[in-house]
């Protein structure tokens, strides 16, 4: 079986660390390196992973040297990777039993580096296991394929739910970024004309922001967006306009799902 080194970066995730890395654990895809990279916790975050590690050896919690934001703490776990493959999944979120078995066996045959799937929503106070999660209408469909042109107007690939091959793109790092740091990994791989192709299944939760909250102000990702694409692609001012234009709209509308 491939093995898959799954990222998590961890900031004071206590009470909700332990159900996202059972999720993980409980895969019916058994060869898996849970790479954790905990960014300066000040809860009791480390005390969880250590004990987790202690039960169970796939678990490989680090500290990090010192606070660097969530594409550092990726980053110190992706140059750890050992596996084949390389997913992600944030220390909230939560991955349904079957995902990595489903989405390697479509990853076999989808002639892409780069997969993700569909996934649903929770409500942010949600306490249950991803075994407790009952399937509800709140779902974000992937789009069977996108390129890059399409990326560029919205990220249509939820972090939760993508997956590179290292075998045929090689250790893949995120941007040293505030935000979007995903958004532009995805971006990275697919310039050159390689397609991300998706498993149209649900197979992650995502736990949405609580009503208010910055993260769940779509709109205060402009500015992100905006550096994105005039540092990180290099995009003309029209162009990254044009781009900008298609990513509120769609980042609004996708919210309210």
């Amino acid at each position: 079986m491939p093995l898959v080194s799954v990222v998590m970066p961890v900031h004071n995730s206590a009470a909700t660390l332990g159900a996202s890395v059972r999720s993980v654990l409980a895969q019916t895809h058994t060869d898996v390196e849970l790479l954790i990279t905990d960014d300066a916790s000040s809860d009791d975050s480390m005390d969880l992973l250590k004990e987790f590690a202690w039960q169970d050896g796939r678990v490989l919690p680090e500290a990090a040297p010192r606070q660097g934001g969530a594409a550092r703490a990726r980053n110190l776990a992706i140059e750890r990777a050992k596996g084949d493959y390389v997913a992600f999944l944030d220390s909230d979120d939560l991955w349904l039993p079957t995902k990595l078995e489903k989405q390697l066996a479509f990853a076999a045959t989808a002639g892409t580096p780069l997969t993700f799937t569909s996934y649903y929503k929770m409500e942010a106070l949600f306490e249950g296991e991803a075994a407790d999660f009952v399937a509800n209408g709140r779902v974000v469909w992937a789009p069977e394929q996108v390129d890059y042109r399409a990326m560029l107007v919205q990220d249509h690939i939820g972090a939760l739910t993508a997956m590179y091959d290292r075998r045929v793109v090689g250790t893949k790092l995120m941007p040293d970024m505030p935000k979007r740091q995903d958004y532009a990994l995805w971006l990275s791989i697919m310039r050159d004309g390689t397609p991300a192709r998706s498993l149209r299944e649900p197979l992650a939760v995502y736990r949405a922001a609580r009503a208010g909250s910055l993260s769940s102000n779509k709109l205060s990702l402009i500015p992100y967006n905006w550096n994105l694409y005039r540092e990180h692609e290099q995009l003309s001012v029209v162009r990254s306009a044009r781009a900008l234009t298609g990513a509120a709209w769609h980042s609004v509308r996708k919210s309210r799902i």
